[in-house]
């Protein structure tokens, strides 16, 4: 498995996870290309269903919702 970190967009804020190695990634809410290295980091993780998990406790803690 390999590493998961979750990042924030540096445009609207939003949070995604990308690979630790990877370079960029593209905000799925804003469409912005995000330098994964530069990018703010909230959490890691060993694989990215524990990512999912972390982001999930997230945004439910920051009052996002799937309504």
């Amino acid at each position: 498995m390999r590493p998961t970190i979750i990042i924030v967009c540096n445009r609207c804020g939003g949070l995604l996870m990308a690979l630790e190695d990877q370079k960029t990634k593209i905000c799925s809410y804003c469409g912005t290309r995000v330098d994964v290295r530069r990018a703010k980091k909230v959490a890691a993780a060993e694989s990215a269903f524990e990512a999912s998990k972390i982001l999930r406790d997230i945004k439910s803690r920051k009052g996002f919702s799937r309504e």
